[in-house]
């Protein structure tokens, strides 16, 4: 896979990379055989960006941080071959009855230890590019981005990024420390970040990561109008996964599957691809355990869209029925 800048920091990535979070929640039960293969056949392929983040897998056989364990662990003997993304600004709190609840926290003082509590699991000594998560409500983003840049200045860190900000939270961060990536949801039927956020990075130099490009697998057209999701699988509780919505969402995915059909290619790829056409700052992290999924992705990043198929795929948004979250 080609490589492409992530901002204007000197950061260099493969110009699609892999979210791992599905790897640990959210989307079923974890299959850890299943993740390493698909993490290995991702290097191989040369997708080097890997994202994921202190929270993700709070539930899994390794305990709090299952992901980021994972990770290190997949990536043990292999560290000088990935650009590794993790996260700060959510907080697991241990409950009485062992459970974890979560709530948003990014203090300073959070920050340097979450930081060190990462490289922990990870088996790392830096971190490549570290997102705050969300925005803490309870303490100015300044200092947040100020204590993130104490850890690229200790070496802990080596690039600052800021997932789901709002344009005017992303100039004030930038104007602390340079911000090289801003994450976001982006894909054929989630378009807000359009409107300020992207044009806000673009004339600072940010670059752009969305995270669920494929709509969280609804693009791909492998769920049906009476889709039944596991009791563990987020989708259950996504009103846009609600029975009503998912079939009159439907439609959506007969024009991704038409032109898919007309450029012999998946559906999936199809979405892919409009997401990557979007600019080459843009570099989309599609999920996946599974090394088939991987591979289809992988491919879409070479699929070259042409203008009439843009313009079609451009108009599904504002039919999209159901709320993000």
């Amino acid at each position: 896979m080609r490589t492409v800048a992530l901002g204007s920091q000197g950061l260099r990535v493969s110009a699609q990379g892999l979210g791992c979070m599905g790897m640990s929640q959210s989307y079923g039960p974890a299959d850890d055989t299943s993740s390493i293969a698909t993490l290995h056949r991702a290097l191989e392929l040369g997708v080097t960006l890997l994202d994921t983040a202190n929270v993700y897998g709070e539930l899994g056989i390794y305990g709090f941080g299952a992901n980021e364990r994972l990770l290190g662990y997949a990536l043990r003997g292999r560290r000088d071959e990935v650009v590794l993304a993790t996260k700060v600004g959510i907080r697991g709190i241990d409950r009485a009855d062992g459970s974890t609840r979560f709530r948003l926290g990014a203090d300073p003082d959070y920050v340097r230890r979450a930081c060190d509590e990462s490289l922990t699991r990870l088996g790392m000594e830096h971190i490549d590019l570290y997102y705050l998560h969300r925005v803490d409500p309870d303490t100015p983003i300044e200092e947040t981005v100020s204590a993130l840049a104490g850890l690229v200045e200790a070496g802990k860190v080596r690039y600052l990024g800021l997932s789901e900000v709002t344009a005017e939270e992303l100039e004030r961060a930038h104007a602390v420390h340079p911000i090289t990536a801003v994450q976001s949801e982006w894909s054929l039927w989630t378009r807000g970040v359009e409107e300020s956020v992207v044009p806000a990075a673009r004339r600072l130099g940010v670059g752009l990561v969305p995270f669920s490009p494929l709509g969280r697998g609804f693009l791909t057209g492998a769920l049906s109008a009476g889709q039944e999701f596991a009791a563990d699988d987020f989708r259950r509780t996504n009103p846009r996964f609600a029975a009503d919505a998912l079939a009159a969402n439907q439609r959506l995915v007969d024009v991704v599957r038409q032109i898919a059909a007309e450029r012999e290619v998946l559906p999936g790829q199809v979405a892919l691809a409009w997401v990557h056409a979007q600019g080459e700052d843009v570099v989309p992290i599609p999920g996946t355990k599974r090394v088939s999924y991987l591979e289809q992705n992988v491919a879409a990043a070479d699929l070259r869209l042409d203008a009439a198929d843009l313009a079609r795929l451009d108009r599904l948004a504002e039919q999209t029925v159901g709320a993000r979250y």
